[in-house]
């Protein structure tokens, strides 16, 4: 370890897990300007005291900041802000106390318009079917209601009014508005390009600032000093880049794909803080609103039945392979990094046959190709997408939310018990991430792994127990691998001498407590380039 020629700033004492397989542990480490500049025993980091260094003893763990590979920051800014109400399952389980906050809302905001976010019919039994006549009569000002997904939205005919909405709107380009017999819209959107028109009356640019302040702070207390923000609209930059010194997080924005498949950044564009690394692709919807593209049908059941599966629906692509091969064939050659979001087992073949071509095409050394979510993915395409140099970043958490719905309600235990195969994943060599793709559901790192390494459902039984990860695999998935997908892995996600030192403390090692008890140990402090960001002084 090198001599100092100057004292640290920062010194954390303490039991020290640095994801870092050279040195796995350690009792100290040092920083300065931001930097981890030795790590080691307490003598090795010793020579690194000063008369000026701060020494903070720590009786919990100490482990590399959380990353967050599958993020909408930028969007939950909104979503979770005063300017829309909360209205997902984990805020409001029962479904007359969605209904009562709707017409409080509607009745508070008047000519404003309404917003609300986390209709969910599969966790909020009993929830009335949002028709357009229904939402009219709430309201006869803007009314939208999100669904838990982000990938549908419920508006009435005054929302539709001030977003410009008629029966002649095309329907964007891998997206679609609900249409009735006689082609008038119905009251719902499909996918983002659709949704987000809705949108535009709950922001504001004169609030947004503050929204995203609080964003930040929000992910501070997860535990989480990098997200990614995988719905970017190049509009939000300028604001982005006026508030840089203000963020607390690292953000790595995947800007999304659009008709005019153009973008005006180039790959890599940024900075440490926040920086542009991909191109994002929505190759199939939501298995909450049943539009994911599978092999097999959704089992006919209340539940399906619930959410307008027509019996026998194998769901649907949002994107042709001759579509998808074009925004591939688009933006990799220039250098993108690109990111999929497929669910169902047909669309991972679609996407990888897309991807193999460009690979073939336009050989890359080291592209990290990704895949979102992946839930019905199979062993033999996660074989493939790894012999590929595919990698995938799953939405394990799922499975604590929704485990008894996908396996009862919507595919069966043949296809429901292995949903977000993580264990299979690994199996190729594959380096994965754990996401929660909030705000679909909070930002919980710590569950993640919890429930990768248990794979409970809410009923407590154990779905697919062979897919399993360990504990260690869980926490690379949520630090290192996750950085390495980000293309970040150079600077952060782990602790080792010239990384930034990103650092979260929680109450207990994970490693020495059972699986089950993970998700419920408490985040301490949070750390960006040696810095405290959670909680904050004074």
């Amino acid at each position: 370890m090198a001599s100092p020629t100057q004292s640290a700033d920062l010194v954390i004492v303490g039991n020290i897990l640095t994801v870092d397989p050279a040195q796995p542990t350690a009792e100290a480490l040092a920083v300065r300007d931001g930097r981890i500049v030795a790590v080691g025993t307490r003598a090795e980091v010793q020579p690194w005291l000063g008369a000026e260094t701060d020494v903070r003893e720590v009786d919990g763990c100490v482990l590399p900041g959380f990353v967050e590979a599958h993020g909408h920051p930028l969007m939950e800014a909104i979503a979770l802000s005063e300017r829309m109400v909360d209205i997902r399952p984990v805020t409001l389980p029962d479904a007359d106390a969605v209904v009562a906050a709707i017409h409080a809302e509607v009745a508070k905001r008047g000519a404003d318009g309404a917003y609300l976010n986390g209709w969910d019919p599969l966790l909020q039994n009993g929830l009335p079917e949002p028709t357009l006549a229904w939402l009219d009569g709430l309201a006869e000002t803007p009314l939208v209601i999100m669904h838990n997904s982000g990938h549908k939205a419920y508006f009435n005919t005054a929302a539709a009014r001030a977003a410009g909405l008629t029966r002649d709107t095309p329907d964007p380009k891998g997206a679609k508005y609900g249409r009735d017999a006689a082609g008038d819209l119905d009251g719902t959107a499909e996918e983002s390009a659709a949704v987000f028109p809705l949108l535009g009356g709950a922001i504001h640019p004169q609030d947004y600032p503050a929204m995203l302040l609080a964003e930040c702070a929000r992910l501070n207390r997860a535990g989480l000093t990098t997200c990614s923000e995988m719905a970017f609209d190049p509009m939000f930059r300028p604001l982005l880049a006026g508030m840089h010194d203000q963020l607390t997080v690292r953000l790595r924005t995947y800007e999304m794909s659009t008709a005019e498949l153009h973008t005006d950044a180039s790959p890599f564009e940024g900075d440490d803080l926040v920086r542009q690394v991909g191109i994002k692709i929505w190759v199939d919807g939501s298995p909450w609103i049943g539009n994911i593209d599978l092999t097999f049908p959704y089992l006919d059941t209340d539940a399906t039945r619930t959410i307008g599966v027509v019996p026998g629906s194998c769901g649907h692509a949002n994107y042709t392979k001759e579509q998808l091969a074009e925004i591939v064939g688009t933006f990799y050659p220039k250098g993108w990094q690109m990111s999929c979001h497929v669910h169902g087992d047909r669309g991972v073949d679609t996407i990888l046959d897309v991807y193999e071509d460009a690979l073939t095409r336009w050989p890359r050394n080291d592209h990290r190709l990704r895949l979102e979510h992946v839930g019905a993915i199979t062993p033999v395409q996660l074989q493939r997408a790894h012999d590929l140099g595919v990698t995938a970043s799953i939405f394990v958490d799922q499975l604590h939310y929704w485990g008894d719905v996908i396996v009862d309600g919507l595919f069966g235990p043949e296809h429901g018990e292995t949903w977000m195969p993580c264990g299979s994943a690994v199996a190729t060599g594959m380096r994965i991430s754990l996401h929660n793709d909030p705000p679909v559901t909070p930002e919980e790192p710590l569950r993640n792994i919890s429930v990768a390494a248990t794979r409970t459902a809410p009923s407590g039984r154990v779905l697919g127990p062979e897919e399993r990860l360990t504990v260690e695999q869980g926490i690379r998935a949520q630090t290192i691998d996750a950085a390495w997908q980000l293309f970040a892995d150079n600077v952060i996600g782990s602790l080792e001498v010239g990384k930034y030192a990103d650092l979260v403390v929680v109450s207990a090692d994970p490693l020495s407590v059972a699986a089950e008890a993970i998700a419920d140990l408490e985040v301490q402090a949070t750390y960006l380039a040696g810095r405290q960001v959670y909680p904050k002084a004074g």
